[in-house]
């Protein structure tokens, strides 16, 4: 066996590790989740409520109009009780034993959170509220940092602080179904993404209009030079919110694939989700279905507006297969879009893990650093 492959089946078997420390991910059979889209904007003539009899083919027309008129959807009304609340840090675990040493890390630290109502509604009280820890500098640059699903609540507070050392302040999101936005009902921000069809593309458009907001935030506190960096989940969210927002000049996508379909279909962490939908659905048809929280349905909205972007892909990827990067890589390229590309030398889960996470954290700043100067 060659340097090169037992390098390779190093990586592979730490990723599977990894991937297979959480025991708790629990397999939900499908659901259209029809429902959720009542308050959907480009519902061409349907009455609000409306439950058709073919709930695929409502979806499957649903997603093309979405995507044919996607500022609607991802349009919204800018709230009016933006506040900034000081308390606790908490880690908000999803694991199923959570790690005591991160527990006894914040312990007595406490922070300022931006909270506002999303103009997303939901039936969770706790998800209405959108919850984004503050990282203030001096300045006109700031980013929105979304993190990556199921992230806990202090995931990426290094990165922030980096970020705030080089004059760059950062609102860290909470997404949808995340923290304590997590409704009581679960243990982990499985409504995020799940075989529930209707409710996965709800919290995509909650967590894009959320970012806005955030934006919205940020400008009134004197910030104009506006970026994002999204981790995983968060890189779909921070793609779907530069393609429909003219704010974000600078944009870091940390990991990046092109459906969501694609990714959770053959994705290693997300076999549960698949395993509640084979049954009924394949590939070609669930890309359809999720086509509108997909990045490679946008590019043309991407590309309406001059901004720089940094692609991290990993070259052991089991999550975000590296495909699915290249071909995302290729959508700029044809686009003639202003990027530069990064490849780990490592996995999805283990960009986390020493010394990745170094790795990755000096290309994302280094990017930030140099992009927001012209």
């Amino acid at each position: 066996m060659g340097m090169l492959s037992r390098y390779a089946k190093l990586m592979y078997d730490w990723e599977t590790h990894l991937t297979s420390v959480d025991n708790n991910r629990v397999v939900r059979p499908l659901e259209w989740g029809v429902e959720w889209a009542r308050d959907w904007p480009c519902r061409n003539g349907f009455a609000p409520g409306h439950m058709p009899e073919d709930c695929e083919r409502y979806l499957q027309d649903y997603n093309r109009r979405i995507v044919a008129a996607s500022d609607d959807f991802y349009g919204y009304t800018k709230p009016s009780d933006f506040r900034l609340e000081r308390r606790e840090v908490q880690v908000f675990s999803t694991r199923e034993v959570p790690d005591p040493k991160l527990e006894e890390k914040v312990r007595g630290t406490h922070a300022e959170f931006l909270r506002f109502t999303s103009p997303v509604r939901t039936p969770f009280p706790e998800n209405n509220l959108a919850n984004a820890r503050w990282f203030p500098a001096r300045g006109k640059r700031a980013v929105v940092v979304l993190p990556h699903w199921n992230s806990d609540a202090i995931a990426y507070t290094s990165l922030c602080r980096a970020l705030n050392v080089l004059g760059i302040a950062v609102l860290r999101l909470s997404m949808p179904y995340h923290d304590i936005r997590m409704p009581a009902e679960i243990g982990r921000a499985d409504y995020a993404v799940s075989a529930n069809i209707g409710r996965t593309l709800d919290a995509c458009r909650q967590g894009v209009i959320d970012v806005r907001c955030c934006l919205d935030w940020l400008e009134s506190r004197g910030y104009s030079r506006l970026g994002i960096v999204g981790t995983s989940l968060g890189s779909c969210y921070s793609f779907l919110a530069a393609a429909h927002d003219p704010r974000i000049r600078v944009a870091a996508f940390n990991h990046a694939s092109t459906y969501v379909a694609d990714v959770v279909w053959h994705g290693q962490s997300t076999r549960h989700i698949r395993e509640g939908l084979e049954a009924q659905l394949d590939i070609d048809r669930l890309r359809g279905l999720w086509s509108a929280a997909s990045p490679m349905s946008y590019f043309e909205q991407f590309a309406r507006w001059p901004k720089k972007s940094l692609i991290i892909y990993a070259k052991y990827d089991m999550t975000f297969l590296p495909e699915f990067s290249l071909e995302v890589i290729k959508q700029f390229d044809r686009y003639g879009l202003d990027h530069k590309v990064v490849a780990l030398p490592c996995g999805h889960y283990t960009t986390g893990e020493t010394p990745f996470k170094y790795m990755d954290g000096w290309h994302i700043a280094s990017f930030l650093r140099t992009a927001f100067e012209s």
